[in-house]
């Protein structure tokens, strides 16, 4: 999935809920905590690469908020149970971003400007290009608004780089790096009764991921890659003393890794073998000692055969060894068939299925929490799933239309849960807690079914319309807090996935105009307000959101753009309003280089 040169600037998140199977959760308009559901999964199933390393804090989800795709060629996303292949946190799905590389031996660069409602300004600029046998691709950009309320505020900032070196064109190295950071003033919860706006509480953060790749043959069979992977995340918040509630509250994490494969490729058979050892450090100023370290290792294999032409068939498996939670073997297996080959109006028609196991590790303070209150639990188990997913592919007409359809089915294990301590429970009640007391276990089930459709077709050479929907019926099996939180009782879906969602978009790229035009919408979700008694239904909603360029002149475009056109009120997450209509105009100057 390659987002638009009108769309790129834009947060990771806006066009991430334009892809079929992905459900957005977001506690506000701006610098609010921003997730992602995939395929029904908790956002901590979801693993997420940038170039090959990832970013997610040990066992937790990766907060989306200042996430952008500055300088990013195309990002994608794979649904299902893959760690077999990607590791721990791949429990429902994988979402990859990669970075440009310079491909042209006269610079490409671009820069633009722009500045829109709530008195927001955003600018950036890039630079591309090949030197002799170096390739260099590197940009930067900067976004800030007062946001739509008191206390609303968000600043980002990116920096991306990729740089290569080509000995020969069979042996080559590659770095990259990029940095997002984020300032957020944070109003809270401002739509639950009874709240008002918290003017003094804010959330920053830092994403920083770096990657060196050398990719080499020996011989004409072999292929062979030693990666360097290498992430730090940031979290803090805070209230400063004017808050009645004052705290502060910091969580750096640190996951570096290295990875050795060797590929044998043939004609119809290609063998994969590789060995990762990664070091995980974390640092949580609420949990002792200052320093936590987890050290983890795996090996893994996967063959893909096509005996004839029509069938490929995929196998695979991983022993992952973590240091908290022991050994674990996780199997993958699927294939594809060609059911026809066909030109004109009906073209190839393939079948697809797929098989595969995901885990998690706990969080760090799941783990090695200290409080005597809410302590941690060494014994806690990865959390898995175990995946099926089958579907079809279908092109017509000559393949300016493609049809896809995907049936899946998770079934997912060993979620930890927080339960609180009662009398004959799971743990011992301490009388010495104030506020009560509670602990980590392994507890809840749950499962995740549904349907993806999605359909793309290019009308005309200047017109082109996609759309997609997800049917998602995610279900509660057995939790042991429902009384803490109503939205977990058994046979409810779990919280913030619609079970009705979809998309569509319309691109016009006609004489000097680009015009695209999307449409959400999602059905009714579970979640929770959190007081009593609790809101546990959280209303759907449709919004549309618009984007235009004016080529003014050779490499030089006027653009617009406008989210939430039609300023429909509603909430990702009970209790915080969304970003009501938001708004840009700008310039933008591009190059695209020559070879």
């Amino acid at each position: 999935m390659k987002p638009s040169a009108s769309a790129r600037p834009f947060p990771f998140r806006s066009f991430s809920k334009f892809s079929p199977g992905i459900a957005v959760g977001r506690t506000g308009p701006f610098g609010g905590s921003a997730s992602i559901f995939l395929n029904g999964g908790n956002s901590n199933f979801t693993k997420v690469l940038v170039d090959g390393t990832p970013i997610n804090p040990p066992g937790s989800m990766v907060d989306f908020s200042s996430v952008t795709t500055e300088n990013i060629d195309k990002v994608e996303i794979v649904r299902g149970a893959e760690s077999a292949i990607y590791g721990s946190d791949a429990v429902s799905g994988v979402i990859q971003l990669f970075t440009h590389r310079g491909d042209t031996r006269v610079p490409a660069f671009g820069v633009y400007s722009e500045g829109g409602n709530l008195a927001s300004a955003r600018g950036g600029a890039d630079l591309s290009g090949i030197l002799g046998k170096f390739d260099y691709s590197g940009a930067a950009a900067y976004f800030r608004t007062d946001g739509q309320g008191p206390n609303d505020y968000f600043v980002n900032r990116t920096l991306s780089g990729n740089f290569g070196y080509s000995f020969s064109d069979t042996n080559q190295l590659h770095i990259s790096l990029r940095n997002n950071t984020s300032d957020a003033g944070i109003p809270g919860a401002t739509l639950t009764p009874g709240a008002v706006p918290d003017l003094f509480q804010g959330y920053g953060q830092k994403i920083f991921s770096a990657n060196a790749r050398w990719e080499f043959t020996s011989g004409s069979h072999w292929h062979h890659q030693l990666i360097g992977t290498d992430s730090y995340t940031r979290q803090r918040s805070f209230a400063n003393p004017g808050d009645v509630f004052s705290f502060d509250s910091v969580l750096s994490f640190n996951r570096a890794a290295v990875n050795a494969q060797s590929s044998y490729v043939s004609r119809n058979f290609i063998a994969t073998a590789g060995y990762q050892y990664e070091v995980e450090n974390a640092g949580i100023n609420f949990v002792l000692p200052g320093h936590l370290r987890r050290n983890n290792q795996a090996g893994y294999l996967d063959f893909r055969y096509t005996p004839v032409s029509r069938l490929t068939l995929d196998l695979g498996g991983r022993v992952e060894a973590n240091g908290n939670f022991g050994t674990r073997v996780v199997p993958r297996i699927g294939g594809t068939y060609v059911l026809r080959f066909g030109k004109g109006f009906f073209g190839d028609t393939r079948y697809h299925a797929f098989y595969g196991q995901g885990i998690k590790e706990p969080r760090f303070d799941q783990t090695f929490g200290t409080d005597p209150c809410f302590p941690g639990n060494p014994d806690l188990k990865p959390e898995a799933s175990k995946d099926w997913t089958t579907g079809f592919e279908q092109k017509l007409a000559s393949d300016r239309w493609k049809l896809s359809a995907d049936y899946f089915y998770s079934r997912f294990y060993d979620i930890v849960s927080f339960a609180n301590c009662v009398n004959g429970g799971l743990c011992q009640v301490n009388l010495s807690c104030k506020f009560g007391n509670g602990a980590f276990f392994n507890t809840d089930l749950a499962f995740a079914r549904g349907v993806n459709l999605a359909s793309e077709v290019r009308l005309r050479k200047w017109l082109f319309v996609n759309g997609n929907y997800t049917y998602d019926d995610t279900r509660v099996v057995k939790s042991e807090n429902p009384f803490a939180d109503p939205s977990l009782e058994p046979g409810n879906h779990l919280l913030r996935r619609p079970v009705h969602s979809g998309s569509f978009g319309v691109n016009v790229n006609y004489a000097r105009v680009n015009w695209n035009f999307i449409g959400y919408f999602t059905g009714a979700r579970t979640d929770s307000n959190f007081v009593n008694p609790a809101q546990t239904t959280n209303p759907g909603y449709a919004r549309f959101d618009m984007a235009a360029n004016y080529n003014v002149t050779r490499g030089l475009f006027v653009t617009a753009r406008a989210i939430n056109l039609f300023d429909k009120q509603y909430q990702d997450a009970l209790g915080f309003p969304a970003l009501g209509r938001f708004y840009t105009f700008g310039l933008r100057y591009a190059f695209a280089g020559k070879n």
